[in-house]
């Protein structure tokens, strides 16, 4: 008799769980989460999951309290005998604090990494890591979906011609090159120098956009002002057309005016993160079908790099 699978998802991802169940071909299992008085969470599955391969899904985008209801869901289905628990993680929060970039620092994807494995998950599904090394900090499988397999296609069927991707930083140069390399396409770098978080003290262009149509690729935006800052210069540079797509759409405070009065054509963003507002120049791109996939091939003990372009 083959393994029975529940899929249950968190306040955070309420809406893709639903979406991932349905393309898996079962309804979202019956999860309540309890909020006290003190705001603590207290999550308690409505059905039997004894013996069964339980799949957990929930970004940890800020607050921390989705990180934390999370890890309640894991181990109230550890504490109701399920025989697997893997956590289905579309968006790794605190990714981005990936090493110690100056002293006296913590590395937050380490510890989150700890969290995670401290509860006893037995299996971490993810997409597109700010650093694809953090997979380094975990004891157990790490599938690592890549964003590209849904959004490429979208790319293909705008029929773009003089195409040419872009890095908006330096750092995510190996991202924008295998992108490009789907495409057959050249890339060129925007360099960047910060003077803190989030505020670009300078920015130039290593290489020609002149009648070009440029793509902009990147795994997060935030508060969009180096998407929007190499969207500017990118035109300045006699770019025909700068689009922007992007795995996990954070947008917080500014992003969402930087966007609409930015030089953008339009960004392409996926449901990992809920769109907050609605945005005439975002296109959101479901990664449903995706999840679902690699959910049914790691129950059916396929191969994960079957989904990869």
């Amino acid at each position: 008799m083959a393994q029975q699978v529940k899929i249950f998802a968190g306040n955070a991802s309420h809406e893709l769980g639903q979406k991932i169940a349905e393309a898996f071909g079962q309804p979202l299992g019956d999860l309540s989460i309890q909020r006290f008085a003190d705001t603590e969470l207290g999550p308690s599955f409505n059905e039997s999951i004894r013996g069964c391969a339980v799949f957990l899904i929930q970004s940890t985008n800020p607050p921390a309290e989705n990180l934390m209801e999370l890890m309640l869901m894991v181990d109230a289905a550890k504490r109701a005998s399920a025989a697997s628990v893997t956590v289905v993680m579309p968006y790794y929060g605190y990714a981005r604090q990936d090493r110690k970039d100056k002293p006296r620092v913590s590395i937050g994807a380490k510890v989150v990494a700890d969290f995670v494995q401290s509860v006893g998950t037995d299996r971490l599904m993810t997409c597109d890591l700010h650093a694809g090394q953090i997979q380094g900090f975990f004891d157990i499988p790490v599938d690592h979906l890549d964003g590209a397999t849904v959004i490429a296609p979208y790319i293909q069927s705008l029929g773009l011609d003089d195409l040419i991707f872009a890095s908006p930083d330096v750092g995510g140069v190996v991202r924008t090159r295998a992108f490009a390399k789907k495409f057959g396409a050249e890339i060129v770098v925007c360099d960047k120098m910060r003077l803190r978080a989030n505020e670009i003290a300078s920015m130039q262009v290593i290489g020609d956009v002149t009648g070009m149509n440029v793509v902009l690729v990147d795994d997060i935006v935030d508060t969009a002002g180096t998407i929007c800052k190499a969207a500017e210069l990118l035109m300045e540079r006699g770019a025909k057309s700068v689009r922007a797509v992007i795995t996990h759409g954070v947008l917080s405070g500014p992003a969402h005016e930087r966007i609409r009065t930015s030089m953008l054509e339009e960004l392409v963003i996926t449901d990992t993160i809920p769109l907050q507002q609605e945005n005439a120049k975002i296109r959101v791109i479901t990664l449903a079908p995706l999840f679902a996939q690699a959910i049914r091939n790691v129950v059916t003990h396929e191969s994960i790099s079957s989904l990869f372009i």
